[in-house]
């Protein structure tokens, strides 16, 4: 457990790591590619590991090499492990990867600790059965483990469920160019999570395979195409860029991060339009977005396409004038932790209005008092209620490691908005 300090400079300038959910796509089209691939400035943590352990099992040749990833493709040819592959609780890993060993013969087993034996899966292994992959939970529930027979990747049409989670499409549409005819996949409800399907289509492109789409509807994927082979980079991570942006904002200070954009895919980026609408200053500069703080309001947002980013939002809420609502966040209850009601529960400690319903947060900005912040195993409420004890003291966040998940020097950069004395 460690205690946060109050106390930071007035203008502050941080880097933080490459994308995670880039990262992840990245790894997945190179290890699916048909030579070798370097992918420069990837985020190295443990779910990002959990899927490259999971390449590795699966036949793929993966090397480090400084800031670099170097991989050898596969050309979808992938060999099925005799054991079960333990994926832990990174999600993102368990749907991408659901979908990827249905391109390995025989049957893989993906499991994962308690918490992911509870996550959905469900509508995932419907589209992969409709492809003709037979995938089943094997407890019958739903839920991880579950068992994929791959080898028999057919394609045809989909009709995909969405509510839970859009990384069910981006599964499909990554194993898509191996199937034997065209995949052709309908969204018949959701779609959550939108800009995480742009962030796979741009991958998917970047590597030379094309896809078709009518809005976030319907989308269709040519058989044949392969992935090519090559040099790729990736972009900085604004969902952790998130955290100091936010820092600025209940601080009243200054903060850059470089290797950002307004420009980016990442739905997270989003951010910055929800902190300037409660009252701070955004500036976009050649090497990275600033934000400003200033005096804070309440404000209702839709948060559909940005769930990550909740937690952060909800905290600056505590310190905002009035009431912030957070709309369409439904599926933060099947996320590492069930977020709607940590972050509900631990504003609550603080002394902070919340209303948590189904599928929206409310909380009313007042006077958060320090207490000791359970983070329920899950990095992102560790990181959000650390930007509280910035400006209030007494704020001790319990299993602090937690952050290793996505952003293992998460606690290096935050030191660095404190003033040197």
């Amino acid at each position: 457990m460690i205690e946060i300090k109050p106390g930071i400079v007035k203008e502050a300038t941080v880097s933080v790591p490459g994308s995670k959910s880039y990262t992840h796509r990245m790894l997945i089209a190179a290890a699916l590619s048909g030579g070798w691939c370097s992918i420069n400035n990837p985020l190295i943590s443990e779910d990002t590991l959990i899927t490259r352990k999971c390449l590795g099992l699966l036949g793929v040749t993966i090397s480090e090499e400084g800031n670099c990833l170097k991989v050898q493709g596969s050309a979808g040819r992938l060999i099925g492990p005799d054991i079960p592959i333990d994926l832990g609780n990174s999600g993102t890993s368990m749907r991408l990867l659901a979908a990827v060993v249905a391109l390995a013969r025989g049957p893989v087993t993906l499991t994962g600790t308690r918490r992911m034996r509870e996550r959905p899966i469900q509508n995932l292994l419907d589209g992969l059965n409709q492809l003709g992959v037979t995938a089943r939970s094997l407890n019958g529930d739903g839920c991880p483990p579950i068992e994929v027979v791959g080898g028999h990747l057919k394609g045809g049409k989909v009709a995909l469920d969405c509510r839970i989670s859009s990384q069910f499409l981006s599964a499909l549409l990554l194993i898509a160019p191996f199937a034997a005819q065209k995949v052709e996949i309908r969204v018949t409800e959701g779609l959550v999570s939108k800009p995480y399907v742009d962030m796979t289509l741009e991958v998917m492109e970047r590597f030379g395979v094309a896809a078709e789409r009518k809005g976030y509807e319907r989308f269709a994927v040519d058989s044949g195409q392969t992935y090519r082979s090559g040099t790729y980079t990736v972009e900085s991570d604004c969902s952790q860029a998130g955290y100091f942006w936010a820092a600025a904002a209940i601080t009243g200070t200054d903060i850059k991060v470089t290797g950002t954009t307004l420009a980016s895919r990442q739905g997270d980026v989003r951010l910055t339009s929800c902190l300037k609408d409660m009252g701070c200053r955004v500036v976009e500069e050649n090497d990275g977005i600033r934000v400003v703080g200033g005096q804070l309001k309440g404000i209702t947002v839709d948060m559909a396409d940005m769930p990550d980013m909740v937690p952060t939002l909800a905290v600056v809420a505590a310190f905002a004038r009035g009431k912030t609502v957070i709309k369409n966040v439904a599926h933060l209850r099947a996320k590492e932790s069930d977020r709607l009601n940590a972050v509900a529960t631990e504003l609550s400690k603080m002394g902070v209005g919340v209303d948590c319903r189904a599928d929206q947060l409310q909380v009313t900005g007042g006077k958060p008092k320090g207490v000791v912040i359970d983070t329920y195993a899950d990095h992102r409420i560790a990181m959000s209620f650390a930007l509280a004890g910035l400006k209030v003291p007494g704020i001790k966040i319990k299993d602090e490691k937690c952050v290793g998940k996505s952003f293992p020097n998460f606690w290096t950069v935050f030191n660095r908005l404190y003033a040197v004395k």
